[in-house]
């Protein structure tokens, strides 16, 4: 048998459909896999805010086609890219074991987050992250750094910065996790949800290819994510509102916390529950409640203005 994964062109995403090739490989010895390259609207368009281009459609559309289209069998996303509803005729048919889930700062400082200069300029390309990190310092100056991961670390030596913000899974991924100045505590900034895991995107009803794939899954990982998911599209926010959850597994009980932030980062609303690890979407539709009910709805009201801030 041979199957196609697709992935974007980034390192980063290699590494990830590479992962995916080995997994299988080595689970089904006899079976032929490649990798099919796809560039994407996000790709192409690098160097603009991603608040102006689109939602996370623009790291998937792309390559989603061409799973609809039967070019490729399988898709290998970041699971954080993945929106949560997927086009019709696709599904997620595994959810791989996370890397750390944190946040990191990569800085030209000695000292950590708080050890920065005041009005100290970092950079990212995550509303998530300057908000929440606005929020604890309003001194801070942020501005928009998109592209690949060594790009972004070539732009800290060429511009004008005091560090960039940037997942840990991405920079361990890539064997540059000497490159990390601090790791940033969730308490203090939230990441996405689903963020350090993958997505393995398939065909609805593809049995034979969600068998090959099984391989791939890792079930207390599914669980987290599945809370962290449902909490979002409760929201039913988009790139342009901050929104960060994580899921964390304590025992028989999954504990969510998850947090709505302006995008000026003045305000920021948490809300933390916990529940039996066999209703993580329940439990992700009760934490979006509470921040719906601690006022995060007139947060939420401002993605139809998000291109203002």
């Amino acid at each position: 048998m041979h199957v196609v994964i697709g992935s974007r062109g980034s390192a980063l995403a290699l590494w990830q459909g590479n992962w995916a090739k080995r997994k299988l490989k080595g689970a089904h010895p006899m079976l032929k896999v490649e990798i099919a390259v796809i560039k994407t609207q996000g790709d192409r368009l690098s160097e603009t805010p991603l608040s102006q281009i689109g939602g996370k459609e623009v790291w998937t559309k792309e390559i989603e086609h061409a799973l609809l289209s039967g070019r490729i069998d399988l898709a290998v996303h970041s699971l954080k890219d993945l929106p949560t509803r997927l086009p019709d005729g696709l599904a997620l048919g595994a959810i791989s074991a996370r890397e750390d889930v944190r946040d990191v700062l990569v800085g030209k400082h000695e000292g950590g987050f708080w050890e920065l200069p005041k009005g100290a300029v970092l950079a990212t390309s995550s509303l998530r992250r300057q908000a929440q990190l606005r929020h604890a310092r309003p001194d801070l100056h942020f501005v928009e750094m998109r592209g690949n991961v060594d790009t972004r670390l070539k732009k800290l030596e060429t511009e004008n910065l005091d560090g960039i913000i940037l997942a840990a899974a991405g920079l361990k991924r890539l064997g540059l996790g000497h490159c990390i100045t601090e790791f940033i505590d969730p308490a203090l900034c939230l990441p996405a949800p689903g963020q350090a895991a993958l997505g393995i995107e398939i065909r609805e009803g593809d049995r034979e290819i969600s068998e090959l794939i099984a391989v791939l899954n890792h079930a207390e990982t599914q669980r987290a994510v599945a809370a962290e998911r449902a909490m979002l599209a409760a929201l039913g926010g988009g790139c342009r509102i901050p929104i960060g959850g994580l899921a964390v597994l304590d025992g028989s009980h999954l504990q969510l916390s998850g947090v709505v932030a302006s995008p000026d980062g003045s305000q920021a609303i948490l809300a933390q529950m916990a529940s039996a690890t066999d209703a993580p979407e329940y439990l992700g539709l009760r934490v979006a409640q509470g921040l719906l009910l601690q006022g995060a709805a007139e947060i939420l009201a401002l993605e139809q203005y998000g291109d203002r801030f």
